[in-house]
């Protein structure tokens, strides 16, 4: 995994914040203290571009939708396919697989 790079105490003390959290508004309110607007924006529509592919849509049919870059589309398909399987995981969970 790339982040095992990163991993450690300061990554690990961010992980258990964010899973402390108990409702979506107190993640509204530590998302809005802890990253920008266009970083937050950023993350929901990577999900967004993921969910979309999952569903098969296509790159122009995501890139009206979300907005998002060829080169966004093209890095969260590399993710899906090749990556640690987050995102699967996530929309699994989520039920919108």
């Amino acid at each position: 995994m790339q982040i095992d790079k990163l991993r450690g105490e300061q990554l690990d003390q961010l992980f258990d914040a964010i899973l402390s959290l108990d409702t979506r508004e107190e993640c509204y309110q530590f998302f809005d203290d802890i990253a920008t607007m266009s970083e937050i924006q950023s993350l929901s529509q990577r999900l967004h571009v993921a969910k979309m592919l999952t569903e098969g849509k296509t790159y122009s049919a995501i890139e009206q939708e979300t907005k998002a870059s060829t080169a966004t589309i093209s890095r969260v398909r590399r993710c899906i396919n090749y990556g640690s399987d987050g995102y699967n995981l996530v929309l699994e969970k989520l039920n919108v697989k």
